[in-house]
């Protein structure tokens, strides 16, 4: 199968980048290893290495953002963005995207056989912080041979990510675009997560996180999970073009079944999910979601000071699962900071979900924006 402006058929590779000899340190201070790290790249890497671009995947994502797997039908999760001719050109640029650590799609996380004990690690696994997933990721970057990136992008907990490493690490990135995501997440927003874990861990399938050596799955509770953050993915006005209360065909008379076809589009979306996620990466990485908070450390902005990144911040009018304000908020850190900051607050009728979309002004934006990066090279 082959699609107009794809990059045609891409492999997930895997690399071991700590092993139980030489673990990685956890911001905990606890160790892990062995760690493998899954991940995808696309386009041709300049002699120079000065054309790198790292994708950074937001909560359920993976490596695989673009192009098609071998006897796949649908192509990655931000093919609409990454090939050639794109916004994110792989005729001119070198495009990573890796699976982040924590996670169940290649990357060592909580599903992992557990060296000790020959199980899997279930909620014995180390908590998490954003700075992991970047020292993971870097370890990656020093795998291929890359020193600097020209830019770090990412959506949603993939732009918490790139904010992380911008701040942490600011001499490995020119340029750094954020998108549709947040520095600190609201109290309702911790609700929402809150709410999806507690589904997942009293499902009578979870068992304390040993689900796997049962050989049985949290079910239930990872499809309602899953239904749950659906429903905050999108706009209302969204809801209302796309279902509004038109009713599923298949219904015969009211009932407590699928009766509308906004029920029919949130149960498929649940089930479609138990094929492709793990429970316990779902409660992992949400948490370092909710425990993000940069901005309140006394001299976070320091490095940054010091060696400045071309920013690039973008939100979505539609959003109010992470709202503009949360992009203003961090602009705002950015601009006290003395950081060269683009703002962008994007019109689109679909929330959240805007930032996997091909929504015209938002993908102009990054086409400029990626061809100024480009053109200016690394610093």
């Amino acid at each position: 199968m082959t699609i107009p402006g794809s990059i045609g058929q891409v492999q997930t590779q895997t690399a071991r980048l700590f092993t139980e000899q030489e673990p990685l340190r956890l911001a905990s201070g606890e160790w892990l290893g062995p760690v493998d790290v899954a991940y995808e790249t696309y386009g041709t890497l300049t002699p120079a290495k000065d054309n790198a671009v790292f994708i950074c995947h937001a909560l359920t994502g993976d490596a695989h953002a673009a192009g098609l797997h071998s006897g796949a039908k649908r192509p990655g999760w931000w093919d609409n963005l990454i090939g050639p001719g794109k916004p994110l050109d792989t005729n001119r640029f070198f495009v990573i995207s890796a699976n982040l650590l924590g996670g169940c799609q290649g990357t060592t996380g909580p599903a992992s056989i557990d060296p000790a004990t020959g199980c899997a690690y279930g909620l014995s696994f180390p908590l998490l912080d954003m700075a992991d997933f970047v020292t993971v990721h870097r370890a990656l970057l020093a795998h291929l041979g890359i020193d600097r990136l020209l830019a770090a992008l990412g959506g949603s907990l993939g732009g918490m990510q790139v904010l992380q490493w911008a701040l942490t690490h600011p001499e490995q990135l020119t340029n750094a675009a954020i998108v549709a995501a947040s520095s600190r997440l609201t109290a309702q927003n911790i609700a929402f997560s809150a709410v999806a874990r507690r589904a997942i861990m009293d499902d009578p399938e979870f068992h304390e996180g040993r689900y796997a050596e049962r050989g049985v799955v949290p079910r239930l509770g990872l499809r309602t999970a899953r239904m749950m953050a659906h429903i905050t993915y999108l706009s209302e006005d969204a809801f209302s073009e796309k279902f509004g209360r038109t009713p599923h065909p298949e219904r015969d008379k009211p009932g407590f079944g699928i009766d509308f076809a906004v029920e029919s589009y949130l149960d498929h979306q649940g089930r479609v999910f138990l094929e492709r996620f793990d429970a316990l990466s779902y409660l992992y990485l949400s948490r370092v979601m909710d425990y993000f908070d940069p901005f309140s450390r006394a001299g976070v902005t320091d490095l940054i000071a010091q060696c400045p990144v071309n920013f690039l911040v973008m939100s979505f009018d539609t959003d109010w699962r992470f709202s503009t304000e949360h992009s203003r908020r961090i602009v705002k850190h950015l601009s006290n900071a003395a950081q060269p900051v683009t703002f962008r607050n994007i019109p689109s009728s679909w929330g959240h979900d805007s930032f996997l979309l091909p929504v015209e002004r938002y993908h102009d934006t990054l086409r400029a924006w990626f061809t100024r990066a480009l053109q200016e090279g690394l610093r």
